[in-house]
């Protein structure tokens, strides 16, 4: 059972019958783009794993029109009980290992891993480099389209993620808790917001950009080294008080996953993130100057 991340090459020799495959695995594509989102979906039709299943951000993850949803922002997540009917309709058993990626850089398949596990799924794991991996061993990839076999409703089970929502993150500024914002600097900053109507972060949160987690080779760090590059974040912060947000609660998920392969628990996840907070005009803001070249 694969739970966190899998390598290309354990994929690989699943996919090709490796005496051990038993269980039926499903294959999610998380790929898209948050400005151009037809573009993504064209991505995916035109190459993607042979057998994978397209697992839209905005289709399948999000919370749509007047659904009921289980947090806000601008990808509200749906309840359990909506993703279950998704989950079903993809062929998922409480059985089925699920294998999710993407092609940009992590950023989007996390997403899929947190909801599955929140369901209670807990055979989920990322493809760690994504499609790049996969295509630099040789893995196969095709444009043709899968149909999946839908399976019975799929069974709720106890989360194996926590959610935060806005009021208990608001209720908790000062105390305990640790905030910290995945987004890049200059937006956690304020000094630019491209999506969002405000700038500038939750006040006391630190801040960990996503991609800091990666190797120069899109793969993920060491434990080690992961368990040292968060020690350094947190400082004397406790690694169980961590909520991680974002601009919609999507790219924070690489920072949950990351803390796990560091030997920590999961943190929880406040799924608003900041295109719910800064949009309430109740919610305290931060922002910060960029500091300056040591030599300005």
């Amino acid at each position: 059972m694969h739970t966190t991340i899998i390598s290309a090459e354990t994929l690989q020799r699943q996919l090709q019958g490796e005496p051990n495959h038993t269980s039926p695995w499903v294959i999610l594509d998380v790929t898209f783009d948050l400005f151009k989102p037809e573009e993504a979906r064209q991505a995916f039709a035109s190459k993607h794993i042979t057998g994978a299943i397209h697992a839209d951000l905005d289709h399948h993850l999000s919370a749509n029109g007047d659904a009921p949803c289980a947090s806000g922002g601008r990808h509200p997540l749906p309840t359990r009980e909506a993703f279950a009917m998704v989950l079903a309709a993809w062929g998922i058993t409480p059985q089925t290992q699920v294998v999710v990626y993407d092609r940009n850089g992590h950023t989007f398949c996390g997403r899929a891993w947190w909801m599955l596990k929140w369901c209670g799924h807990d055979s989920v794991a990322v493809l760690d480099g994504g499609l790049a991996a996969w295509e630099a061993i040789g893995g196969a990839t095709t444009d043709e389209h899968t149909t999946p076999n839908a399976a019975p409703p799929y069974p709720l089970n106890t989360p194996r993620m926590v959610l935060r929502d806005k009021q208990t993150v608001q209720d908790n500024l000062g105390g305990t808790q640790t905030v910290v914002d995945a987004r890049a600097g200059a937006r956690y900053r304020g000094e630019v917001e491209p999506l969002d109507p405000v700038a500038g972060h939750i006040p006391g949160a630190l801040n960990l950009p996503f991609n800091e987690n990666f190797d120069a080779d899109g793969r993920f760090k060491s434990p080690s080294a992961l368990r040292a590059l968060w020690e350094k974040v947190l400082g004397d912060r406790q690694p169980e008080s961590v909520v991680m947000q974002c601009g919609s609660g999507v790219s924070a998920v690489p920072n949950i996953l990351a803390m796990q392969l560091a030997g920590w628990a999961a943190p929880a996840l406040y799924a608003g993130s900041w295109s719910e907070w800064s949009r309430d005009p109740e919610t305290p803001k931060q922002t910060l100057e960029k500091t300056p070249p040591a030599d300005a």
